[in-house]
């Protein structure tokens, strides 16, 4: 296929590719789809027909402010006032919990939505893939679909992240030390092939 199993690499003109066996395609696209079920819903289209102006003032401030109990939502939708930094010392911690509720009011179903659109994008290209005779496909990104998927990328690497309860300090350490009969490894496995999937598109761009 020309192309080195596994690791995203530049094409002629912008964009990347990368060469994917049947299994590779089958776990990307599990992943991307149980994302999407973790996202859920983004902001409701507007009626085509319905007035720009009043569509913005109907939506402002109609997002949730209530933190997700969910860890790996708490990863994918954080606060915006994680605590108080050096120019917050004198901010009552209730007062930065109210700022979060009211950032998140703003700019969530927005976020939201941007993260099943990522989402989206993967599995809708992994749909597009002809197999050849072996089961392999070379997937193509051009245009915007490298950032949807380093967008998509970023939030399955968050979210299995999440269910692993490790830290990015903690990933070296952890991580590459689990013995083979640990529960977590296949979950790992996938986190660090994720990893060099991410670290390769971005050397694309």
């Amino acid at each position: 296929m020309g192309r080195s199993a596994g690791m995203f690499e530049a094409l002629k003109g912008g964009g990347a590719a990368i060469a994917l066996d049947e299994i590779e395609v089958s776990i990307l696209r599990s992943l991307a789809v149980q994302l999407l079920e973790l996202i859920g819903p983004g902001a409701p289209e507007p009626e085509a027909d319905a007035d720009p102006l009043a569509v913005l003032f109907a939506e402002s401030g109609q997002g949730p402010t209530e933190r997700p109990s969910d860890p790996a939502l708490i990863r994918l939708f954080p606060d915006a006032y994680g605590g108080p930094g050096p120019e917050d010392q004198a901010v009552d911690p209730a007062e930065l919990a109210a700022r979060s509720a009211e950032f998140r009011r703003f700019t969530e179903n927005d976020l939201r939505t941007r993260k099943r659109e990522d989402a989206l994008a993967v599995v809708r290209s992994l749909d597009a893939l002809t197999p050849d005779g072996e089961g392999a496909a070379v997937l193509e990104l051009t245009g915007e679909l490298p950032l949807r998927w380093l967008g998509a990328l970023n939030d399955l690497r968050l979210t299995i992240a999440a269910r692993l309860d490790i830290t990015e300090d903690e990933e070296s350490a952890v991580l590459f030390r689990l013995p083979d009969d640990d529960p977590r490894k296949p979950m790992v496995m996938a986190y660090l092939w994720l990893g060099g999937l991410q670290e390769t598109l971005i050397e694309t761009l």
